[in-house]
């Protein structure tokens, strides 16, 4: 038999398996988030190189900015904060260091917003959400789908950062190129580095963006002659 606090725990999980799904109506497969100029550039050209750019992007963007941002986010969606989700969009919209960076925080956030209301048209953070200007940005709404959807903290954030493990593993199978069982392996180092991530995203007071070399990358990427993705 099973009961009632099961269920609610089974349903959960369910919502947090959509939302880290690939399949998810957002276009996250079309962004690169920089390792297309990377490739370019001659950093990443292998498995190897592929696993540590990847790992350094978890360990120093992941853990220190998004996550962290996605946890505050959900906080205040359960709190009903409106004043601390336009904070902490704006930060998002500030941090962005590249023009495509910041069109894919949009863009994402936008396409998740629109998901969010077909599906849950009556929760009470999608005005706090549609208030967000110019527009709410991917983090901000991730971690307020998580915490509608009845997810709790640090599985919600789990899930975030194996979506976006999985994501970049694709684009890094396309256009280094890597086989499926490469990717597979490189996806095996990011899953197994994924719960001291969200650790340290969970323990940091505050989000914090520093990454210059991936800055430096996105903003080639922009001007690059041929490309695959548009970030």
């Amino acid at each position: 038999m099973t009961t009632g606090t099961d269920a609610s725990a089974s349903g959960a999980l369910l919502h947090l398996l959509w939302l880290a799904s690939p399949a998810l109506p957002v276009g996250g497969f079309s962004y690169s988030e920089g390792l297309e100029a990377a490739v370019d550039a001659g950093v990443v050209h292998d498995e190897a190189s592929a696993a540590a750019w990847l790992l350094n992007q978890l360990t120093l963007v992941q853990a220190r900015g998004e996550l962290p941002v996605a946890a505050a986010a959900h906080q205040a969606a359960l709190a009903g904060d409106a004043e601390r989700l336009a904070a902490l969009n704006a930060w998002v919209l500030q941090t962005r260091e590249a023009s495509e960076s910041l069109q894919q925080t949009q863009q994402m956030g936008r396409s998740l917003l629109v998901w969010l209301q077909g599906l849950v048209p009556e929760a009470p953070v999608l005005p706090l959400l549609q208030a967000l200007a110019p527009a709410p940005t991917w983090p901000v709404v991730m971690g307020c789908a998580a915490a509608t959807r009845g997810a709790a903290l640090a599985p919600a954030l789990q899930a975030i950062a194996f979506g976006w493990a999985e994501n970049l593993t694709q684009a890094a199978v396309r256009v280094v190129p890597l086989g499926q069982t490469a990717g597979q392996r490189l996806l095996a180092q990011l899953v197994q580095a994924i719960p001291a991530a969200v650790q340290t995203a969970l323990e940091a007071s505050e989000p914090l963006a520093f990454a210059p070399m991936l800055g430096i990358h996105a903003a080639r990427h922009e001007i690059q002659y041929s490309r695959l993705f548009r970030s």
